[in-house]
């Protein structure tokens, strides 16, 4: 148990107004791995240099990663079967994998302001959001800062209060360690980022940021319109109470607990057992969620 708080803790590890600068977007290429082609990119974005990657072609998906995470180790699994379908955009944050630190502390309205500026970028007016761990918080802010630029939201183990988890989860942030981050994340981090110094920062504006967690209010959570589709595994650290709430709150929404701890459902690196099938990952009931027709 205390293995999947730890790697939680650090899973759910950015307000400041858009800059009127004129932005610029610097593609690296084509690169492959797996079999797979996709866009290698840079976009300047509010005073980051924000990396993204894109795959696959149609209706726009965003992918929003957790906390100490990076691309990979959190969607590795599965953007090779949402980019067969989806125009597939995948983002790294302020101080997580390639994208920049911009030395202020974290927060998720600016995360979800930063995706937003990077989409105007992109000339990209609506898209779909699936956001795992700190990346379903941020998606949420997206829904309520920016509601204009969002068709459906699917919230991965995402946490809008802190009664979401239980109470010692908190004594642990206070506590966290970068010797304590799990090793896959730590890999991960490394395997793309030659300075690896940054790894501490982005350790330590993680656990600051939840350290200082703040309740998203109820009426923020209400005004939000999108269909939405909330996820938890049921040995998440999510409390089933909280994903239930959410549920109810949000009018438009549907909820699903699906067998596995935090992330398992969709493959994260520090899930990944001698057993994986990649026919429980949760993709299929995403996309039947994302393609349904509103009424």
């Amino acid at each position: 148990m205390k293995q999947i708080i730890l790697v939680f803790g650090l899973t759910l590890f950015t307000l400041t107004s858009c800059n009127e600068n004129k932005t610029e977007t610097k593609k690296m290429g084509v690169a492959t791995t797996d079999e797979l082609t996709f866009d290698s990119v840079y976009s300047e974005v509010n005073g980051l240099k924000m990396y993204y990657e894109i795959y696959g072609q149609g209706k726009p998906l965003v992918l929003i990663h957790g906390g100490g995470s990076t691309i990979q180790s959190n969607f590795e699994k599965v953007i090779p079967l949402f980019e067969k379908n989806r125009k597939v955009i995948a983002v790294e944050l302020q101080a997580h994998g390639r994208t920049n630190d911009r030395n202020v502390d974290l927060s998720f309205e600016q995360d979800a302001d930063d995706i937003a500026t990077l989409l105007k970028n992109l000339n990209i007016n609506k898209a779909d959001f699936f956001g795992f761990s700190n990346g379903g918080t941020t998606a949420l802010q997206i829904a309520i800062r920016h509601p204009k630029i969002v068709n459906k939201i699917v919230l991965g183990s995402a946490l809008a209060k802190r009664n979401g988890v239980p109470e010692w989860f908190w004594g642990i942030m206070e506590q966290a360690k970068l010797e304590n981050m799990p090793e896959q994340l730590k890999t991960a981090y490394k395997k793309v980022t030659p300075d690896t110094s940054g790894l501490q920062v982005m350790h330590d504006r993680d656990a600051k940021r939840m350290v200082n967690f703040k309740d998203i209010p109820d009426e923020q959570i209400k005004s939000i319109k999108a269909p939405t589709l909330i996820i938890i595994g049921n040995k998440d650290v999510i409390t089933p109470e909280h994903a239930i709430e959410l549920h109810r709150q949000i009018t438009n929404s549907e909820l699903a607990i699906i067998p596995g701890g935090h992330g398992e459902y969709i493959g994260e690196i520090t899930t990944i057992k001698p057993d994986f099938k990649e026919r429980e990952l949760v993709v299929p009931m995403i996309e039947k969620f994302l393609d349904k027709k509103e009424e």
